[in-house]
């Protein structure tokens, strides 16, 4: 992925105000998976002026326009991350909420041989796993 997420809105046409440029940025340099009210924090932070509602309707042009992917783990809060990622899995903490990225070869390459085994051909996955940390 070399694009950033306002040059990719831009190639798709849409209207990139000061305020979804804002948006788009805290998106771009999040290192985790936020959720609206914690994009509207980081957003409102740089510009005080954008409203919840604002974060609210730039996530859903952005996710229909295919630039990001909405996660939702059950816990009614929907996640958001750039669509264009590198492709990953997973791993959601029943406890704090966080949301670990990970990607391992064994289950990529298990997927694999089930859907050839099953006579398909492997298009795309989604794995999501959900778990609470062992007490040690």
């Amino acid at each position: 992925m070399t694009d950033t997420i306002i040059e990719r809105c831009e190639a798709k046409g849409l209207r990139m105000t000061g305020q979804r440029r804002t948006i788009a940025t805290v998106l771009q340099d999040s290192g985790d998976h936020p959720d609206a009210e914690e994009l509207h924090a980081r957003a409102s932070a740089i510009d005080p002026g954008i409203s919840i509602a604002t974060v609210y309707r730039t996530v859903k042009l952005f996710e229909e326009a295919g630039i990001l992917d909405r996660l939702e783990f059950g816990d009614g809060r929907a996640r958001y991350e750039d669509a264009e990622r590198d492709h990953h899995d997973h791993l959601f903490d029943m406890n704090s909420g966080e949301v670990i990225e990970f990607c391992d070869p064994d289950i990529e390459a298990l997927q694999e041989k089930i859907a050839e085994r099953l006579g398909y051909e492997l298009r795309g996955h989604k794995l999501e796993l959900y778990g609470v940390p062992k007490r040690k």
